[in-house]
């Protein structure tokens, strides 16, 4: 079988829950991120064989097939199919996949992947009563911005708890301290605000026209452990860990990863994928799944961690962050998201697992070389991680 190739990466910058992108529909998102990916190295849109985009929501603006709605927004071809996926925070990274299967098999020999997510246009829903003339009385009125809803009462309910509270379950299991946390999240903020300045990711965000961005909204260059501690626990009334500040933020954004065949553009891919791995584990222990989802990348790609130059790993919670690092030990942390990560950046669901495999591309031809592993946590026990090779 042939090999995939990144031909190219793009993002929006993220904006904060309600912040610069909050008026912004997700199928215009999606559209902005595609339509670079394309002008960017000159590709003729006809070319793509399909568009793979990642949508966690998919309960409001984005509910009919945004893949397929931002391609036709983006201008390209009617001929130009899209398909919507959800594996949840990890929806552009199973994108990524799956455009990378459709290559390798001869499927495809141009796909348009990526994801997108506006979880400040996330709408408020009311379940629907299954008779025809149901009683007049009370509803339950569910916010679809983020984790369970609608809960089968099946479930264990242990499972079913929120994912900040199987973060604190996993910082105790683990021993990881309120200190660690902070100090984890400043030091993303602190790499975020220094890529940043640097022009580190300049060659990999593209403006939304209309809600221009200088960087990520998110972005605190103040934060430091001594104000992080003065936070209150979110999810345990006694000794507490996990605040708003060592957990991921509520965000808008796109990205987009194009791949291709061998030889297919005239452009120099950035990297190729060379191994993914998927992991489950029990619902209420998510946070662990992407070790081992890393652990089999590699052994896919015949590497091992002393071969890895860097991870982008998401950054869901510092809890979640540290605890991988624990299962990791031949692992740097140095070289874990070395330009910050979704702590300070953001986590806008569908368009998360999109930055971090663009971000580490990006960074693999920067080097001019290496080995980079991409993973992600996803909500109700799963894992998700991909190996880049240039």
């Amino acid at each position: 079988m042939t090999s995939t190739f990144v031909y190219d990466a793009v993002r929006t910058p993220f904006g904060r829950a309600g912040g610069a992108l909050s008026g912004v529909r997700p199928d215009d998102l999606a559209a902005v991120a595609m339509r670079a990916a394309v002008e960017r190295t000159g590709l003729d849109p006809a070319r793509i064989r399909d568009v793979i985009f990642g949508a966690a929501n998919q309960a409001g603006e984005d509910n009919r097939n945004v893949a397929r709605m931002g391609a036709l927004l983006a201008g390209f071809p009617t001929s130009v199919s899209g398909v919507t996926v959800n594996r949840l925070c990890a929806s552009s990274v199973e994108a990524v996949i799956q455009g990378a299967r459709a290559i390798e098999t001869g499927d495809a020999d141009v796909i348009l992947a990526g994801g997108v997510e506006s979880m400040s246009r996330a709408p408020f829903i009311v379940e629907k009563s299954p008779k025809a003339w149901p009683a007049v009385g009370n509803q339950t009125l569910w916010n679809t911005s983020i984790g369970w809803r609608m809960t089968n009462r099946a479930m264990p309910t242990h499972w079913t708890i929120s994912n900040g509270e199987s973060a604190e379950k996993v910082a105790q299991l683990k021993g990881i301290t309120r200190d660690e946390q902070d100090a984890f999240a400043a030091r993303s903020h602190r790499l975020a605000a220094e890529a940043w300045a640097a022009g580190v990711y300049d060659d990999e965000v593209v403006q939304v026209p209309g809600a221009e961005l200088a960087r990520d909204e998110g972005i605190r260059d103040d934060s430091t452990v001594e104000k992080l501690a003065g936070l209150k626990p979110l999810f345990a009334k006694e000794d507490g860990t996990v605040t708003a500040g060592n957990s991921s933020p509520i965000n808008d954004g796109a990205s987009a990863v194009l791949l291709g065949a061998e030889g297919v553009l005239e452009a120099e891919p950035l990297a190729r994928i060379a191994g993914r791995g998927v992991h489950g584990n029990d619902p209420d222990l998510f946070p662990l799944a992407p070790i081992e989802a890393a652990n089999k990348a590699l052994a896919a790609a015949g590497r091992t961690w002393a071969d890895v130059d860097l991870v982008e790993l998401n950054e869901a919670f510092a809890a979640q962050a540290l605890s991988n690092l624990q299962g990791w030990p031949e692992l740097d942390p140095d070289r874990l998201n070395i330009h910050g990560g979704a702590l300070a950046i953001g986590h806008p669901l569908g368009a998360s697992g999109g930055r971090i495999v663009g971000h580490a591309a990006h960074e693999l031809k920067r080097r001019g070389g290496g080995v980079a592993v991409v993973a992600i946590c996803i909500g109700v026990g799963q894992g998700l991680a991909l190996v880049l090779e240039r």
